[in-house]
């Protein structure tokens, strides 16, 4: 009885430093694991969000670039790190649910590795083309790389970029030639120098490039056409085909089994910055729409768009490696 009296009484002291810790959390600076490259997509969302999260929780978010391997690297550092809220990914689709279907060999277990925290939005892409390519709309475009099976060319920094290309060559019949890149900045300044010839990315990337009239936009990713560039078609209106879409979504997560108080502080001060009208304004420039929700709600997506990056991994012949 006395054992079993000691050993109740240690669970009630974990309990306790358990809720205590959680309460006053956080008392000190917030590490943001970044898996891409300063510049990208994730970066410039990611550091709008830390920044409104840090107002919102009385300690900085400081962002922390881990880029590489579609943000694999980046992804691995959160998954072997403490489960105190002090160490947090801003992961993507990439990291969170297409990484599953295109690695062989990952080095955690992308299904049990997190804890679902927030979801800050997404965006479609746009395909562009270096403006010395001969072409002025997707169909041109598509012309071309069938005359020439293998010689068109396509950059990709991430899992989206990679599977969105693979995914359009696979629709449209025809045969591309990938270049891997370390960031999504560094293939942009390739494709507008013309070292590869096309290259399908995020709005924070390409847009500006688009509008400056230094790339030349030929379509967009999503099912409709998007406010921030009407003009541009989309891929099934450009090709007269049905059901082509791919979206990238930004979130979220910490290490598993993160205490359920300090994730909903943090899910508080990430819905709190996807309502602010600053970010919302600067961002939905850019075609990113914020979607403030709970926890649970970003943790069925996850588990929703695994399956469906899956498939259209599948769909486009895409092996692991």
């Amino acid at each position: 009885m006395k054992q079993l009296s000691l050993l109740g009484m240690g669970l009630l002291i974990s309990l306790y430093c358990t809720l205590t810790i959680a309460d006053n959390y956080p008392t000190k600076p917030i590490k943001a694991i970044v898996p891409f490259a300063p510049g990208s997509a994730t970066d410039q969302i990611g550091r709008a969000f830390a920044a409104k999260m840090g107002e919102a929780l009385g300690q900085p978010v400081i962002v922390e670039n881990r880029p590489g391997a579609s943000g694999m690297i980046g992804a691995d550092v959160v998954a072997k790190s403490p489960a105190d809220g002090y160490t947090l990914l801003f992961g993507t689709n990439s990291t969170n649910a297409a990484l599953k279907s295109l690695a062989k060999n990952l080095p955690y277990n992308q299904d049990t590795a997190f804890t679902p925290i927030g979801y800050f939005g997404s965006v479609p892409l746009i395909i562009a083309v270096n403006n010395d390519l001969p072409v002025k709309s997707l169909n041109g475009f598509v012309t071309l790389a069938k005359s020439d099976p293998g010689k068109v060319t396509f950059a990709y920094a991430s899992a989206s970029q990679r599977v969105s290309s693979e995914m359009l060559a696979s629709v449209a019949g025809i045969k591309m030639t990938g270049v891997s890149y370390k960031s999504g900045p560094n293939a942009m300044t390739d494709l507008i120098g013309g070292q590869v010839n096309m290259f399908s990315s995020d709005f924070a990337v390409s847009l500006p490039q688009v509008q400056a009239g230094k790339i030349h936009g030929l379509a967009v990713t999503s099912l409709k056409r998007s406010p921030a560039i009407p003009q541009l078609p989309t891929v099934n209106e450009a090709l007269g085909i049905k059901n082509y879409e791919l979206i990238a979504f930004f979130a979220a997560f910490g290490p598993a089994n993160m205490p359920k108080d300090i994730v909903l502080k943090l899910n508080n001060a990430i819905n709190e910055a996807a309502k602010s009208r600053d970010l919302v304004e600067r961002f939905s420039a850019m075609g990113f729409e914020t979607q403030p929700g709970s926890p649970e709600a970003l943790d069925k997506k996850i588990k929703l768009e695994t399956a469906k990056w899956a498939k259209a991994i599948k769909e486009a012949g895409m092996e692991p490696e």
